[in-house]
Order: structure tokens, then sequence, then C-alpha cells
């Protein structure tokens, strides 16, 4: 590999990851220490011993024993230090993960570790694939080739370098015992299966585009910046703070509530139609179902905003307030929301019969708002848009929240749909059981097939049912004749 005396500074691309690298090679600094690290032993590679190879089991028993983690979190822990190239395989060197048997695995040199920096330029990758040609004598893998060609063609330029440098860099190699060979040459392939991966594999190493400020540089501040900066700081001093104990408290409350209703932590009752092709839990939870399951009204009491976000609870709700004799709240919320959603033609008509059915005095269902927010509301609505009614909306919410939706929750309708709520019970399936359904499914058909079938049966109907010209269907059997 060609070695750079100057490094070019990618500061900005290795920063955000920069910290983690660190961490990373600290814990391999430690694997290699001799007392308390994973001893290595000799292996044979091809009729070659290596030495210094340590087994997958043997480095994830030491992750597992060294961090008092699970087999699981240190598969995926050993998988990352494979990703970044710290830790490589010398047989099955294109899978980058990391298995737990006796796969033989060696070190990386800290030369070629990410922190190093060493850009991955095509040149020296064009060198290194020419050297590699050269040894394997045109016997390239599929993915080598295609960088081989592609890189042929865009440096012809300077390929008699390329190849100058490859020769005596193999010339070179070819002077030093084989064992070292053979390491180096796994230590350079497992660099750049990293750096440059197969095609359509992903890549831990992948950066986003090149930022347009760089992070490195000094930056020359004015007086007027200074000056704002200085507004901006004054005003957050005077801001109102919420303590970290309480917005910790609100989040732990939110997960304590919702974690059984997440189905990535909790298990969907009856099954999982995606794993089990029963579709029950579809069946029960539909939009609108004459009894909704205890897991779904218990989501209702979460906030208003969840009983209205869900139609049958909202329904449900509309029964409570037909009977307290005050759905206008209700009612224009809807429509303030069916006027965000309709065409852009009918905004005017929507919002002027909005307006006298709810906002204007003597409106047959008026509704009680403040009146600044009803200043706001009549200035907006000389030109009608999709949010127009979103002041009056947030206050009707506000108002429904604070006195209607507790009330609600106390109400023997709430109480009653409660107990009329279903239970379904688990479905219990086995592995087996799981992976007969996994097998027996067939795959869809892609919408576009769909649609071209369906313009072909038209088209085909439309053909049948053409009138027949009887001319021209004769003149052919003649023709045939």
């Amino acid at each position: 590999m060609t070695i750079r005396t100057a490094r070019p500074n990618r500061g900005q691309h290795f920063r955000p990851r920069l910290h983690c690298l660190k961490k990373l090679e600290a814990i391999v600094v430690e694997m290699q220490d001799p007392k308390s690290g994973l001893k290595g032993s000799e292996q044979k590679l091809n009729v070659t011993t290596i030495p210094h190879v340590i087994a997958g089991q043997d480095i994830i028993a030491w992750m597992v024993n060294k961090m008092k983690i699970t087999i699981e979190e240190a598969q995926a822990f050993g998988t990352m230090f494979v990703a970044y190239g710290y830790i490589y395989a010398l047989q099955n060197h294109k899978k980058l993960v990391i298995c737990n048997d006796s796969s033989l695995y060696r070190f990386q040199t800290p030369y070629f570790w990410p922190t190093q920096k060493w850009v991955a330029d095509d040149t020296d990758y064009a060198i290194y694939l020419a050297k590699r040609n050269i040894r394997k004598k045109g016997m390239l893998e599929p993915y080598e080739q295609a960088h081989y060609n592609y890189l042929h063609e865009w440096l012809y330029h300077k390929w008699d370098f390329i190849v100058t440098q490859a020769t005596e860099q193999y010339k070179a190699s070819r002077e030093r015992k084989k064992p070292d060979r053979v390491v180096f040459d796994c230590q350079e392939r497992a660099y750049w299966v990293v750096n440059r991966p197969p095609r359509r594999t992903h890549s831990a190493l992948d950066n986003g585009p090149d930022r347009l400020i760089d992070p490195n540089t000094d930056e020359n501040i004015s007086f007027d910046q200074y000056r704002r900066i200085n507004m901006f700081y004054q005003q957050a001093i005077m801001r109102s703070k919420v303590k970290s104990s309480v917005s910790l408290g609100a989040l732990l409350k939110y997960i304590t509530s919702y974690k059984n209703h997440d189905p990535f932590l909790a298990p969907c009752l009856p099954s999982n139609p995606w794993q089990t092709d029963n579709d029950s839990y579809w069946t029960l939870n539909m939009r609108r179902v004459d009894l909704p399951t205890k897991m779904r009204v218990e989501r209702w009491s979460f906030s208003l905003f969840e009983l209205l976000t869900d139609l049958r609870g909202r329904d449900d709700f509309k029964i409570f307030l037909k009977k307290e004799f005050s759905g206008e709240n209700l009612a224009f919320w809807e429509a303030a929301e069916e006027l965000k959603w309709g065409t852009a033609a009918s905004m005017s008509t929507k919002a002027e019969s909005i307006f006298k059915t709810f906002l204007a005095p003597g409106a047959p269902r008026w509704i009680n708002i403040d009146g600044r927010t009803m200043g706001l509301t009549v200035k907006g609505l000389d030109h009608p848009h999709r949010y127009v009614l979103e002041a009056a909306q947030t206050h009707v919410f506000l108002l429904m929240k604070k006195d209607t939706f507790f009330r609600y929750l106390k109400s023997p309708v709430y109480k009653d749909i409660q107990k009329k709520a279903l239970n379904p019970e688990t479905h219990n399936f086995s592995q087996v059981q799981l992976e007969q359904n996994a097998k027996n499914r067939s795959p869809g058909i892609h919408p576009i097939l769909l649609w071209k079938q369906e313009e072909e049966e038209k088209v085909k109907a439309a053909a049948a049912a053409a009138p027949v010209d009887v001319k021209a269907m004769m003149s052919k059997i003649d023709r045939k004749k």
C-alpha cells in the first residue's frame, strides 16, 4: 500500500464518530493486553502458519466476561469491531460480521485503523487491485473485477504509473517471509473490504455529503453578530425553564403509560398478524367496531388527542356530549379539521358556513371563545385558508381537555364501554408453526403488474364489445384461402 507523508485535513468527516472510535480502540488495546487480554495461537491457513490467531467464540466469551453483557450484545459489539476494521476474518473476509464459532480472526495493525484518517484514494485502490491482479494472474473476484475495469477507464491517463507501482510493491513483497507476506496481504485486503466493500453492501465508514462550512476553520464574527448573540442569551436567561427532574418524570410517566401499547415492547393481542398469518388483531382494531378491545379503551384515557384520533373513541365521546347537551365544541373541532383537508376551491364556502354555524352572533350552535381569538378568526376570514380556524380550534380543544375530557372519564358512558370491551386471549404459536407460516406465505404481486393486467383486461373487454366488421373478417378469410 502506498505510504503518504502528508495527511489531508479530513477532520470534519471523522468528527461525529471520532469519540466512538477512540472508545473502540481502547477496548481493542485491552483485548491485546498480554496479561488480561485474549491469548492468540498459531494456526495453519492453506499450509502457511499464521501467528496470533483468535477464534470468534473466544472474542465473544472475553467480552461477555469482561463487560458483563449477554452473548447477543457481545456478538453485536464484535460485529462493530469487524465492520470498522479493527478485527478481520482470515477465511470469510467479505462477511463483515463476527461468528460465535471456531472462525479465525486477527487484530488489524494500528496503521490501518480508521482514526488514522487515511483517505481511501482511487489511485491507492487501483494499485492494490493491479497488484492483486498480478498475484492472482487475472483471477479477481467479480466485484473487484468491476472496480478494476472502472478504475482502468477512470484513471487511464496514469495507468502506467499505477502498474509500475503495483509491480514494484509485488516484487518487494516477494522478498518477505511467506507468513509475513500472507499476514500483510490479509491486512491490506481487510482494509479495502471495509473501505471499498462489494456493491450493494452497507459500509460502516460511509460518510454523508461534505459540509459547506468547515468546523475546524476560525470564524470572524462581526460586531452585529456579537450583538445578536448577546440579545439571544439575554432572552434565553429570561425564558422560563423546566427542571430536569420534572421533564424526566414526565418522560418516565409517558414511557410507563405507553410501554404496553408499543408493539416493539409488548406482544400484539391476540397475535402478530405479520408473523402468524392470523388477522384477528386487525379485525378487532378496525377503525369503527361495535366493541373495542380493553387496550384500545385504556389508550383513550391517556389524553384527549388519543381519544379524538381514534374514530371509535370519538363516537363514544359524542354520545357523552349528546347527553351533556354540549356537542357543539366537538362539532366545531371536526369542522375545522375537515377544512384543513378540503380542496382549495371549497375553502371560502366551508369557512363561511362554519362561521355562520358556530361563531356568528345568534349562530345555531354557537361556541364560547375569548374576544382575542374571535378577532383573529374574523380577521383571517377576509382571506380564508386551510388554517384560518386553527386559533379557535386550539382554544376549543383546550376547553374540552380541561373540563369535558375528565368528566367523560368519570361518566357511566366510559365505564360502561370499559366493562363491555373485549379482552382477546393470546394465540400461542410454536416456533415450528411460525416457520411453516413463513414458508407458506406467497410473495405479493407488484401494484404495477396488477395495473398492467387490469389495463390489458380493459382493452380485451373493449375489443370484445366493439362491433365486428364483417367485410374485414371476410377479406381475412379469403386471404387465408
